[in-house]
């Protein structure tokens, strides 16, 4: 008999996959079995016995002369003792009878007689074929392996119970003991009786097992990055099932294929089922080789296969029934989308997307297996689990220790920490209670959470390229404590909401790129609240000024608006500002100083820098700013410095660096307040001797001009500490250098010098790291000269 496991190899397929196989394909597959051995069975009868049993049939009328004279002799005989033989005497030999009974097993035996078992083993190797086709097909088994894979790790993994553990707000050790209450008042057992049940339980342990085992939900480092690789799977593999439908197709093909393959079978062998019968009349022309043309034949196995048949028409019924109810599931319900609705409500893990396409039905596939799968693998779609795991992670790489070590104190003298490109932000930053000043370079999803109050000496945070969100609690520590704001944007959408509520905040920095349309109408919230303001940096592509910065115009002291070279219009909101004593309006493309600035009456520094300023006549309109110290016109391309220049006389510094001016004019040096004179980077050939009445000039600046030499009156600054002359035409340094007894800084390279004078000896306070030149020209000057420069 044919062994039922060598068909094995059509159904064969992954113990994993069986997650994949609702109830009905189960229930199939047994029925499949049965049929096969049903179909085996029968063919193994028709192998190994007689198929069929035929003798020769007298037909009355028609008698041969053999019969005849056979007849004739056992009259004569009749006076015979006794007679040998009973029955009719044919005189065909055995070969004959095989000949017979082959020759009317192939002519008069009905072919589904014959064919029975062979049909029934071809169909039932079909259908196991077809029931199991889409877990062998290459353009969806694999997508089947990867799934079944993950989603063994996705329900394993520590992660998936920390995650659900977390979301329900109990911990599994407090689940345990609440069950363990509940199984004990519900028992009516006391604690103490059920404390002491449980002692003598452990006392039959051994000691070696009672040990002490970490808490389930606790992850490890290595634990950690596993979760973390099955996040990246799972979105990976999301994206690419997602696409398409093959998985779907597939099995909705194989199911209605078995559907018409059922209606088949039932419509033939319904039909066909009487032609199995026990007595077949058989009519063959072989009477040359027998004698007889009429034969009666017996199939021997008739009423074993018209049993066989008729039970297999049952279980044929049977499977075509749950077919039909398949096709009904696959077209009646929609799984092609999957919604995780329940799994969000029982779980609170709100951000669980719904999937579609093969992804989905995969899911309806596992539901009928057994929901928990779905809603453990649920926890790696989410967004937040992914995120609280990276936290975890981030944890674990970033200690206390760690951090400490990366404390350093910045330029407003604060203690800082600074993160570049993580993930996320360590919660072991909120242990350093040091620290008080906190930059975030392009980290995303960033947190602030309510332990940031431990910071009680934070109060300087800079967002560069960062997307944030503060708890309730955080937003409140921030309103009261922080003074320093550091943001950088891509798009001012990203400008934190809760940033124009910090009412104690004094300083606020913004620095983005604006699209173009963003750029003419750009609006900032309201900064009402920040009544404490008093320093705004506002650098990106303006064309106006925020109306809403006209808000702080009462308190606020410094200003500071670069636009990145887009051209700056309507400053007229700046004459509200009466309170500026800082102002810097860089890079805007001006061509005019803004008459706007002449209401400034508070101002004492003005940094015009890299503007397109080529006269600037209103200058004299500076005079009415009577507490300006400090003008800055650097980076333009002025052509003169007009003589009105001389009605500023409370200027202390003033920068015409990197301009195209070519004539100094004396009435500059009327400014007797000067301490700082920059006017390197011009054309300038001719200092005017009149320099020499700046007798609190310290700071003195002409490098890279065209100087060919120098007027001895610059000499009699004696408060000079810095002089540079650098990149000129000068030949002869005048020995009345000596008088310049402060000098800490002579920059003197890139002249026509052929020695310096020994009177820079005379220079005390200068020392060989404050003299700029050539190392040959420093060769010049006598040794004591060298010796006492070189000296400490």
């Amino acid at each position: 008999m044919i062994p039922v496991m060598e068909f094995r190899q059509f159904t064969e397929q992954q113990p994993a996959f069986r997650v994949l196989k609702p109830w009905w394909d189960v229930f199939t597959d047994y029925l499949s079995v049965i049929m096969l051995m049903i179909g085996v069975f029968g063919c193994t009868l028709q192998v190994m016995q007689d198929k069929i049993i035929c003798l020769p049939q007298r037909i009355p009328g028609n008698v041969s002369e053999v019969e005849m004279s056979s007849l004739l002799h056992l009259e004569s005989n009749t006076s015979a003792v006794l007679k040998e033989m009973s029955g009719r005497k044919t005189n065909l030999d055995l070969q004959q009878y095989t000949f017979i009974n082959q020759m009317c097993y192939e002519k008069a035996l009905h072919w589904y007689a014959k064919y029975f078992p062979y049909l029934v083993l071809i169909h039932t190797l079909v259908f196991m074929v077809c029931s199991n086709f889409w877990f062998k097909f290459p353009g969806s088994s694999s997508k089947i392996e990867h799934f079944i894979s993950m989603l063994s790790k996705c329900f394993d993994s520590p992660w998936t119970t920390r995650a659900l553990s977390e979301v329900s707000g109990e911990n599994p050790e407090e689940k345990d003991q609440k069950k363990s209450s509940t199984s004990r008042s519900s028992t009516g057992v006391s604690p103490e009786e059920g404390s002491l049940e449980k002692t003598q339980s452990l006392r039959s342990i051994p000691e070696k097992i009672v040990v002490d085992q970490p808490p389930a939900s606790v992850l490890d480092k290595k634990e950690g990055e596993q979760a973390k690789a099955l996040f990246e799977k799972v979105k990976k593999f999301r994206l690419h099932v997602e696409e398409g439908d093959i998985l779907y197709l597939m099995y909705v093909r194989q199911t209605v294929f078995k559907v018409f393959k059922f209606l088949l079978i039932i419509a033939y062998n319904s039909s066909l089922v009487n032609q199995v019968r026990n007595r077949v009349r058989c009519e063959v022309e072989i009477q040359d080789m027998t004698g007889y043309k009429y034969f009666q034949c017996n199939h021997t196995m008739a009423h074993l296969f018209s049993k066989l048949s008729y039970c297999y028409l049952c279980l044929v019924a049977v499977y075509g029934l749950t077919s039909l109810y398949t096709s009904y599931w696959l077209f009646y319900r929609s799984l092609k989308e999957y919604s995780f609705e329940y799994v969000r409500q029982e779980t609170g893990i709100n951000d669980i997307p719904d999937v579609k396409n093969d992804f989905a039905f995969m899911l309806h596939m596992i539901d009928q297996y057994d929901p928990l799968y779905s809603k453990r693998f649920a926890v790696f779609l989410s967004e937040v689990s992914e995120n609280k795991l990276k936290q975890l992670n981030l944890n674990h790489e970033w200690t206390a220790e760690k951090l400490r070590q990366k404390l350093q104190i910045n330029s407003n003298n604060r203690l800082e920490l600074q993160l570049f490109m993580l993930p996320g932000l360590p919660d072991t930053v909120f242990e350093l209670t040091e620290l008080q000043s906190l930059k975030l370079e392009i980290i995303n999803n960033v947190t602030i959470p309510a332990s940031i109050s431990q910071l009680e000496g934070l109060q300087e945070l800079s967002l560069y390229q960062c997307s944030l969100k503060l708890h309730t609690t955080a937003t409140s520590f921030l309103k009261e404590n922080l003074k320093v704001l550091r943001v950088k944007f891509d798009d001012n959408r990203e400008l934190p909401n809760w940033m124009y509520g910090l009412r104690n905040l004094e300083e606020l920095y913004l620095i983005g790129s604006l699209s173009p349309d963003a750029s003419k109408n750009i609006v900032l919230e309201s900064l009402r609240e920040m009544k404490c303001l008093k320093t705004l940096y506002f650098k990106s592509n303006l064309t106006k000024i925020p109306q809403s910065i006209v808000d702080v115009s009462s308190h606020l002291q410094r200003l500071y608006l670069h636009s990145d070279g887009t051209k700056l219009v309507m400053l007229n909101n700046l004459k509200k500002m009466t309170n500026l004593i800082d102002l810097e309006i860089v890079h805007c493309d001006l061509e005019r100083i803004p008459h706007a600035i002449f209401s400034l009456t508070n101002l004492q520094e003005l940094d015009l820098k890299e503007n397109n300023l080529r006269s600037i006549e209103e200058i004299v309109s500076f005079q009415h700013l009577r507490k300006l110290t400090c003008l800055k016109l650097w980076h333009n391309g002025i052509m003169y410095i007009p003589e009105h220049i001389k009605k500023l006389s409370s200027l202390e510094r003033l920068y015409f660096s990197h301009n195209k001016i070519e004539i100094l004019p004396s009435h500059l040096f009327l400014c007797h307040k000067l301490r700082y004179l920059d006017l390197s980077n011009n054309d300038i050939r001719f200092i005017p001797p009149e320099i020499g009445v700046l007798q609190s000039l310290q700071y003195f600046s002409v490098t890279c001009n065209k100087l060919e030499n120098l007027p001895d009156e610059l000499f009699f600054c004696k408060k000079l500490k810095t002089l540079k002359l650098g990149k000129n035409s000068l030949s002869v340094l005048s020995p009345k250098i000596a008088f310049l007894a402060l000098l800490t800084y002579l920059e003197l390279k890139g002249n026509h010098f052929e020695c310096l004078p020994q009177e820079l000896g005379s220079c005390r306070a200068l020392k060989r790291s404050g003299l700029i030149v050539e190392d040959a020209m420093f060769e010049t000057l006598p040794s004591d000269v060298k010796d006492q420069m070189k000296a400490e």
